[in-house]
């Protein structure tokens, strides 16, 4: 008898799927001695079948994925929560499984079926998701990074986004970013930018609402002691600030002394990338056509400083769009007098070459 006569036949998209859920249903259930000693058969069988189902979704390298199959993996994986499934399971699985699964939920999040994004609905319907894959920044180890990942996923989706603005979740992102472990911290502020930069109009009433206690916290991070806090905040402002959709929040922003304190003592942070990306948040400040009394008084009496610290200010990263930005930024302080009564200089806010 020829080897392979009886070969299995391989297994449909959705039977791939049904074959997971058994799995991950297995994998998840650890009572018992005989389920115990099966349980890495069983974890190895599992890795394959996820792999298999990130070739359908993915291709093979050689061949495009089939948008019918993609279809019917998308469809079973939501039907019975299998989708779910794979999430909580993602710390039982060894690092390439689990690659392999953060692929397939990525995928699955951006399937349409009848040009309806499914993952979206779903989540809405299941926001507890969202809530389990954040803790896990809390519990830190290997899997906050897996679950990071999902994470910035699953806010590909409006309803998540709007969900995680208005929970708790927010102000405990002002640890995270803080946390003394740099790779936590680092994927935390990359679920932060996304969560604060992707959705325009949600971010941008997200940020009225909540506006004083939001830049209390963030103001923390722009003066903290942390090189890396430091930087990724004020790049992150920026983003926020120069994004049209949040034109009213940025005005209030640079009408406060208080802020542009704190852009004026990073402008004389030792750094040049922080910097450059100051400047370009107190550009901001100088450009506004209705500074308050009390910041044309701090512009003022640290006109001269100020001129001579942006005439001497160059950066690796300066371009064209960079010296008309800064030629304008001097033009204006050149231009500027005392309104009403003259502000004295505050403390720790004059600008050092």
């Amino acid at each position: 008898m020829k080897k392979g006569l009886f070969k299995q036949k391989p297994k449909t998209p959705v039977e791939l799927v049904r074959h997971a859920r058994e799995l991950l249903i297995f994998v998840d259930n650890k009572t018992g001695t005989s389920r115990e000693s099966k349980r890495e058969e069983k974890l190895s069988e599992l890795s394959k079948t996820i792999f298999e189902i990130r070739t359908c979704l993915y291709g093979n390298g050689e061949s495009e994925p089939n948008p019918d199959a993609c279809t019917q993996i998308t469809i079973e994986f939501f039907r019975e929560d299998t989708f779910r499934l794979l999430i909580l399971s993602l710390p039982n699985l060894k690092l390439g499984a689990r690659q392999d699964a953060t692929h397939v939920i990525a995928n699955l999040q951006r399937q349409r079926v009848n040009s309806r994004l499914v993952a979206s609905q779903y989540l809405e319907n299941n926001l507890d998701i969202v809530d389990m894959v954040l803790h896990a920044y809390e519990e830190g180890g290997d899997i906050a990074l897996t679950y990071g990942a999902v994470a910035r996923e699953c806010m590909r989706h409006q309803c998540v986004a709007r969900h995680v603005l208005e929970s708790e979740h927010m102000k405990k992102f002002f640890e995270f970013v803080q946390l003394p472990n740099f790779e936590i911290a680092s994927d935390a502020g990359a679920t932060f930018k996304e969560l604060l930069t992707r959705h325009k109009s949600t971010v941008a009433e997200f940020l009225s609402k909540n506006y004083d206690w939001f830049f209390k916290e963030y103001n923390q991070l722009l003066e903290s002691t942390s090189y890396f806090t430091r930087r990724h905040g004020i790049k992150l402002l920026g983003d926020m600030l120069l994004d049209r959709s949040n034109s009213a929040v940025m005005v209030r922003y640079v009408s406060s002394l208080g802020n542009m304190r704190i852009l004026m003592n990073l402008l004389r942070d030792s750094n040049k990338t922080i910097q450059l990306d100051t400047f370009h948040v107190f550009k901001l400040f100088v450009a506004n056509q209705n500074k308050p009394p009390e910041i044309v008084g701090i512009l003022v009496t640290n006109k001269h400083k100020l001129l001579q610290f942006l005439g001497n200010f160059n950066t690796d990263k300066a371009d064209e769009q960079f010296q008309a930005d800064k030629q304008q930024v001097i033009s204006e302080i050149i231009a500027l007098q005392h309104k009403d009564r003259p502000c004295t200089s505050l403390d720790n806010c004059e600008v050092s070459c």
